[in-house]
């Protein structure tokens, strides 16, 4: 990724990336104190008992963020680009999954960053 375009996508890249670190640290070391005050829907109860599934979560996050992160540092244009389109359209579809099932507003906060990376990414 070359230019200022390229420049501009690098820069959302790690936007998204940085986004996916913090849903890793709510999900895996704070799900029961900043993961109650984030998913208000859930009620109290449920967070000592999702705890586990929870830190699993935040494990995919933290992969989505790796490969995300990973792009940044690959030399060679083609393969920056074919890595960073794939991480960004595993975050894509799992926003809109989480969109449909979940929250609609998971698409906004995540799927929506990671749109604009991708059409960042794929211009540039």
């Amino acid at each position: 990724m070359e230019g200022t375009l390229g420049i501009i996508a690098k820069i959302s890249i790690a936007i998204v990336a940085i986004e996916h670190l913090y849903i890793l640290w709510i999900e895996m070391f704070a799900w029961e104190t900043k993961g109650q005050k984030t998913f208000k829907s859930l009620p109290p109860h449920l967070f000592q008992e999702t705890k586990g599934l929870a830190a699993n979560q935040g494990l995919y996050n933290g992969f989505l963020a790796a490969g995300l992160i990973w792009s940044l540092f690959i030399s060679e244009n083609i393969w920056q680009h074919n890595i960073a389109l794939f991480f960004l359209g595993c975050i894509i579809v799992a926003a809109a999954f989480g969109a449909i099932t979940a929250d609609k507003s998971i698409f906004f906060k995540q799927g929506i960053p990671a749109l604009i990376g991708f059409i960042l990414v794929l211009f540039s």
